[in-house]
């Protein structure tokens, strides 16, 4: 997206720094309150819905894209994206440490890390491809070729994510004998 801003738009890095506030602060202020919501509702709930509006956000964006697109529609697309990650991403890992005995969650909480980073790096190597299959740095319309369907392919994969997450147990933390002694006072 900063790509977008600079190459595409003409915006400095500066300047698309803070154009990239809409979707990059929601989680500071979303994101707490979802995975305390999320403690009384459950996971799924949240999960679906962040990555619901992940796929929106990012839809819009593909969407909309050109060297002439206003930025107040950029921005409205960058914000519900971002209230969408800050919906799911705690609520991930709240799902996957209730999942998993206390004796287990450093192990998960590991895997969950290893994964998440796994994924970000798997999800850049695609969607540069698709770039640059489709577009290159040559011109602001080449940079939108390529960058469209990139952002489409990632709302695909949004959207996967969407049934993944519909499809995610509501399972509570699984208590071990020897962990509920542990939590009763001596």
């Amino acid at each position: 997206m900063s790509q977008l801003l600079q190459n595409a738009l003409g915006f400095s890095p500066l300047q698309a720094g803070l154009r990239l506030l809409p979707w990059t602060f929601p989680p500071m202020i979303i994101a707490p309150v979802a995975g305390a919501l999320a403690e009384r509702y459950g996971n799924r709930p949240f999960m679906v819905l962040g990555l619901a509006l992940q796929a929106i956000g990012l839809g819009l964006v593909a969407a909309i894209a050109s060297p002439s697109v206003s930025y107040a529609e950029l921005g409205a697309a960058f914000t519900i994206a971002g209230v969408g990650t800050s919906l799911c991403f705690p609520t991930v890992a709240g799902a996957i440490m209730t999942g998993v005995p206390l004796s287990e969650a450093g192990v998960a909480s590991g895997a969950n890390s290893a994964i998440r980073e796994l994924g970000g790096v798997a999800g850049v190597a695609i969607l540069a491809s698709v770039f640059i299959h489709n577009g290159g740095y040559t011109s602001p319309h080449a940079f939108i070729g390529g960058f469209t369907p990139a952002v489409w392919v990632a709302v695909a994969l949004s959207a996967v994510g969407v049934v993944a997450a519909c499809l995610t147990g509501g399972r509570r933390r699984t208590v071990v004998g020897s962990e509920v002694a542990q939590a009763q006072p001596a």
